[in-house]
């Protein structure tokens, strides 16, 4: 189980006290008809029926238990991991076309560096450098992750696909990654912002649930709107106990929302899927010097490649270092 912590969120000019664990982020999408998502995770997006006002909220449970099981990470690596997961699954979601979004979490203790890949099409992968943390308090067995992230840097890099990648950067106020994030959208994209996210284990430390919100406030909010929004974030339940509901979903929208009308915009499917294939890694092996492929070839026999964002295993043999060394001749 993971405790709630808070973050500063700005909602309006000052800083104001909101729920933090991981986010969500949203963009008004035109749409003809509302597509509901069962028995797999999804992110939703919301708006005031003012406009003034935009909200996602997420399951990313099974993203999350996937991770989990691919890079067999002990508790806190794997709520550490799942949490920058959830991150980037937020960040992506604002985008259009073919972006791609990278998080890394530059943290300089004990779980090194976190690096995940988010895209518009729903899909994620990552991983987390040291995936044998497990920490927790003894009196409540709560899993520790900001110590154990460290000081350091929030990076995000945004790929249009056009060669020049986008790169912001801020530091890491708490590495709780939730709270990070919420820094991050409010100090480098200016958007006022308000964050929820966690990963909740079970009895075992596997993944019992995980998922968040993102609030943001849009050009035009009246300052009597953003006061009531501020304090319905400040009072509403621990993200660890809006989670645990028998319908987190629905559980996430009252709290943000409470009596507010709001419209769904779209609800979109979310999964860990790793993009990586033999090609690839046989076309980053064609880019060693010839000499390096020849040692592989007589001394090795072959050549292995693990892919780190989801652990599969390609395996080269000799015929295909030789065709390489050929091409190369």
């Amino acid at each position: 189980m993971q405790r709630m912590t808070t973050t500063s969120s700005t909602m309006r000019g000052g800083t104001t006290k909101s729920i933090s664990y991981e986010i969500p982020i949203f963009v008004p999408l035109p749409f003809l008809f509302y597509v509901t998502i069962k028995g797999m995770d999804k992110i939703i997006k919301t708006i005031s029926e003012n406009g003034a006002f935009r909200a996602y909220v997420l399951d990313s449970t099974e993203t999350v238990r996937t991770a989990q099981e691919k890079h067999h990470t002990q508790a806190s690596s794997t709520v550490a991991l799942g949490r920058t997961l959830i991150a980037s699954q937020i960040l992506a979601a604002n985008e259009k076309g073919d972006t791609k979004i990278t998080v890394k979490v530059l943290g300089t203790s004990s779980l090194g560096a976190i690096i995940t890949v988010a895209d518009t099409k729903g899909t994620v992968k990552g991983y987390v450098q040291n995936p044998g943390v497990d920490i927790k308090k003894t009196a409540t067995g709560e899993v520790l992750v900001g110590p154990f992230v460290g000081n350091g840097e929030f990076l995000v890099i945004t790929d249009y696909g056009t060669g020049n990648p986008y790169h912001s950067m801020t530091p890491l106020v708490s590495g709780e990654i939730g709270e990070d994030l919420a820094f991050y959208l409010t100090e480098s994209q200016q958007t006022p912002s308000a964050v929820g996210l966690n990963v909740l284990l079970d009895a075992n430390d596997k993944v019992k649930v995980a998922g968040g919100f993102l609030l943001q406030v849009l050009p035009g909010a009246k300052e009597e709107e953003i006061a009531r929004f501020e304090k319905r974030i400040q009072e509403m339940p621990a993200i660890s106990t809006l989670l645990e509901s028998e319908n987190h979903i629905e559980a996430l929208l009252s709290a943000i929302y409470g009596n507010e009308p709001y419209k769904r915009l779209s609800e979109e499917e979310l999964r860990f899927q790793c993009d990586c294939s033999k090609d690839r890694f046989l076309n980053a092996l064609s880019s060693l010097p010839k000499s390096d492929l020849e040692e592989m070839r007589d001394e090795d026999h072959g050549a292995e490649i693990t892919c780190q964002f989801c652990q599969s295993t390609y395996h080269f043999d000799e015929k295909d270092l030789e065709e390489l060394i050929r091409d190369k001749s």
